[in-house]
Parts: structure tokens; sequence; C-alpha cells
């Protein structure tokens, strides 16, 4: 039987864990606290949002948002920035992706003060990172990684082919499992839009993941047998539903599941971790500005 990676029970059981180092900070006199920052009303952006201030308000963590209006300059978005970066109840943030044209994403990441950017995308993260020092892992990568952990799926040896480059998933996900560390030791491939013959490389890992954005690209045809196959991607397609649509991933899970020896559902599997993750890094982020040592899940 192949296994079905529930994705919001392993995140449910993060965030009760997570209740005890909130409380240890608040025992401290520090309430962590977690800032969104949404450029434009983006409908999926909202939503988000919402998701993650609900998530805050449930383990006790502060939220706050701030809205930025979608044809304001980029200075205005930088100037709230900077406010969030000298506000010292605010000890992590976000901004939501995507913003307008008119302003330029990676200088809003490097605006961010690093010790706040719990999304981990600021370029001194990044190289902490790769140079295995970590601050802040990623919220999808590491949540992949607490989802193979908790499934019991040993990373040591195991040879994992990622499907996407990207650097909120791909890369940064390499890195993590290439890393000599229990949740790593993987030998990684790194597939893209230019891999020649993706099926054989696919069909050869013992851990396939998805993440390049594509609905259905990766059928069963292209996993090999007992294989655990982790799915990222979440896509709209037009379906005779209510809404006129469905999310899948990139993954055909049924043809895929009859393959794997383990595999997320598109919704339910590392969506829900990645929220969780983003909760554990605002928690982090507190203890390092807060000075106070917390036992982290």
């Amino acid at each position: 039987m192949t296994e079905i990676i529930d994705g919001n029970a392993v995140a449910s059981e993060i965030r009760d864990d997570l209740t005890d180092a909130i409380e240890t900070l608040a025992d401290a006199g520090a309430r962590p606290g977690l800032a969104t920052v949404l450029m434009g009303d983006d409908p999926a952006s909202q939503t988000y949002v919402n998701m993650k201030q609900r998530d805050c308000e449930e383990v006790g963590i502060e939220s706050v948002h701030v809205d930025v209006d979608g044809d304001a300059s980029a200075e205005e978005l930088y100037d709230a920035i900077g406010d969030l970066n000298d506000d010292p109840d605010v000890h992590g943030y976000i901004v939501q992706a995507p913003v307008p044209d008119h302003v330029d994403y990676r200088e809003v990441i490097r605006r961010v003060d690093p010790m706040k950017d719990v999304d981990g995308f600021h370029p001194e993260n990044v190289g902490r990172l790769v140079a295995g020092e970590a601050r802040f892992r990623p919220c999808t990568p590491h949540g992949v990684q607490k989802l193979l952990e908790a499934y019991d799926v040993d990373t040591e040896g195991a040879d994992v082919t990622i499907v996407g480059r990207s650097n909120i998933v791909g890369k940064p996900l390499a890195n993590l499992l290439l890393q000599k560390a229990d949740d790593g030791n993987a030998t990684v491939t790194v597939c893209h839009s230019r891999t020649d013959d993706l099926a054989a490389k696919t069909r050869n890992a013992d851990v396939v993941v998805a993440a390049v954005g594509v609905p259905e690209l990766i059928d069963g045809s292209k996993i090999g047998e007992d294989a655990v196959v982790i799915d990222v991607g979440v896509n709209r397609v037009d379906a005779d539903t209510e809404k006129g649509y469905e999310l899948v991933g990139d993954v055909e899970f049924e043809s895929a599941r009859e393959k794997a020896s383990a595999i997320t559902p598109v919704p339910g599997g590392v969506g829900p971790m990645t929220r969780a993750m983003l909760l554990y890094n605002t928690v982090k982020a507190a203890s390092l500005q807060e000075d106070v040592d917390v036992d982290l899940p």
C-alpha cells in the first residue's frame, strides 16, 4: 500500500511543539512577532496572508499586516520595509510575492534585515545556507525535509531528483539535502527545462521532488518502483466544479501512487508545511534577537 504523506498532520505537530518555545519567550518578556507586507490586491496573495495571520493567532505569535497600494512607488514599499527593520516588536516579516512590475523584487529582498528574513531569501542567508551554517532555512525546502523525517525517509546515500531550479525551492533544497547532516547526505540531481530525458533522471531516483510549476508533468511512467514522491506544485486547472477549477500538483497523483511507496497529495501535502516552517523561523528569529534559548522541533 502506498503511504499518503499527511502534511496537515505533520504541520499540526510542529505548531504544537512550537508552543513550548513561544511560552519560554513569553516568560522572558518577548512575544514573537511576524509581519506580512502586501503590495497590491492580488487575491491569491491576500488569501495566503490571511492564512498566515490565522496560523500566528493559533500558536500565540503576534501578527502585523502592512498594506501598500499597488500603484505606489517602490520607495513607499522600501519605507515600509525600513520601518519593520527598525521595529523591535517585529522579529520576522515577509514581503508577499509577486510585487508589481515596477518594483524589483531582488532589491526588496536585499533591503530586508537578514536577522528578520524569515523567508531565508536574503543573499546573506542564502550564503550561510550554502556554507552549511543556515540561520533560516527557506520554508518550503525545510518543510520537505521535515516531511521526509516524519515518515522515516532516510536521505543518507539516497538518490534524490529535484525537478525545478527556483531560488525558492529547487536550489535551496538541493543544498540542504547535500549537507553533511542527519537530514542530508543525499546524492542530488537537479533537473529543469533544459534537462535531456527527464524521465530517465526521475525513474532512477529514490526520492523525487517536483517543484517546477507544470500541472501533472510527472506521471507514473516517470516514477521508479517504491520511490518517495514529494509534490511541491500547486496549479489551477480548468474543471467542471463550482469554482470552475481544481488544484493539481506537478505530479499526476493517481498513476504516480501506483508506483510510489509514499506520496504527498495536493492540496494537503507540502503546503501546510511551508506555513508551519514560517512560524518556526519566526520563533527562531525571536530567540536570536531576544537572546533567549528555546527548544525548536
